[in-house]
């Protein structure tokens, strides 16, 4: 297990993608967080990145949670890992705007790739990114299919859009591309790829957009869970199903760990990686 605590040079990191599991807690212990991730059956090196930690700055906590699922290679999650939310809080008006600052930060790290892409390859990630402030207030986005889903009283709520071809095809062909369905295969852009929106894709960029949809929640004495997983886990499973295996532990670790045992018992192929937060209890 490699995840961090502390405020150090390396402090937005979440450990490297092979960490199988591990788990942390907030200041004063009420939340936790555990996370698992599994390699899939392809051939290739796992490909998905995490980050789970609580951190203090400028007197307010925040929760740092994202899972990025990166496509032909993990130079580009491995940034994001890294960058992402050094970005976001590098911010001024984090404090008075975060939409404002996530969306700003989003676009200027996939700059940074785009313009590192001869280092970090072709290649490209989705994102799913959740910051709890002062354990009251959550702000979560995303690019691609990773997705956060929030549990009130049990019931499962979809923070983020999942961002496909079909769905975003308007998009596509008003900037040139095209989207294919070939039989047996799911939608992709210009044939390759099989989100509408991604960081990094170099080649692809001209027809993909890499901005945020974000979303604010309130999180008071309703709120129980919130899961973060990349699409190995939501092509096997539906949100409410994942809130209530996360809900049956106490310990999110161990809450993690059963959601990636069962998408891989429903025979999940892809990386699966998977971040539980609980909120209390």
């Amino acid at each position: 297990m490699d995840w961090l605590c502390c405020f150090n040079s390396s402090q937005y990191g979440g450990g490297r993608s092979s960490s199988a599991s591990g788990k942390g807690k907030s200041h004063e212990g009420i939340m936790r967080f555990g996370f698992s991730l599994v390699k899939g059956k392809a051939s290739h090196p796992m490909e998905d990145y995490h980050v789970a930690k609580f951190m203090q700055i400028q007197g307010h906590e925040l929760g740092l949670f994202a899972i990025y699922d990166g496509h032909l290679g993990d130079s580009v999650p491995a940034y994001l890992q890294k960058h992402l939310f050094a970005n976001i809080l590098k911010e001024e008006e984090f404090w008075v705007d975060p939409r404002r600052a996530i969306s700003k930060a989003y676009d200027k790290t996939d700059q940074a790739i785009l313009s590192r892409a001869a280092d970090l390859g072709r290649g490209g990630s989705t994102a799913v990114t959740a910051i709890l402030i002062n354990g009251k207030s959550l702000w979560v986005a995303n690019v691609g299919d990773s997705r956060a889903v929030l549990s009130s009283r049990g019931q499962a709520t979809q923070m983020t859009t999942d961002h496909e071809p079909n769905t975003e095809r308007g998009s596509i062909e008003n900037r040139g591309g095209f989207v294919s369905n070939m039989p047996g295969d799911v939608p992709r852009v210009n044939g390759q790829l099989a989100v509408s929106r991604a960081f990094g894709d170099k080649s692809l960029k001209s027809h993909l957009r890499s901005d945020p949809d974000i979303q604010n929640a309130k999180v008071d004495g309703n709120t129980d869970v919130l899961v973060l997983a990349s699409d190995g886990l939501w092509k096997v499973m539906t949100n409410q199903e994942a809130v209530d295996i996360a809900k049956r532990f106490k310990d999110p670790q161990k809450a993690a760990k059963q959601l990636t045992t069962e998408a891989v018992k429903r025979d999940s192929k892809d990386d699966i990686s998977c971040v539980v937060v609980r909120f209390r209890g």
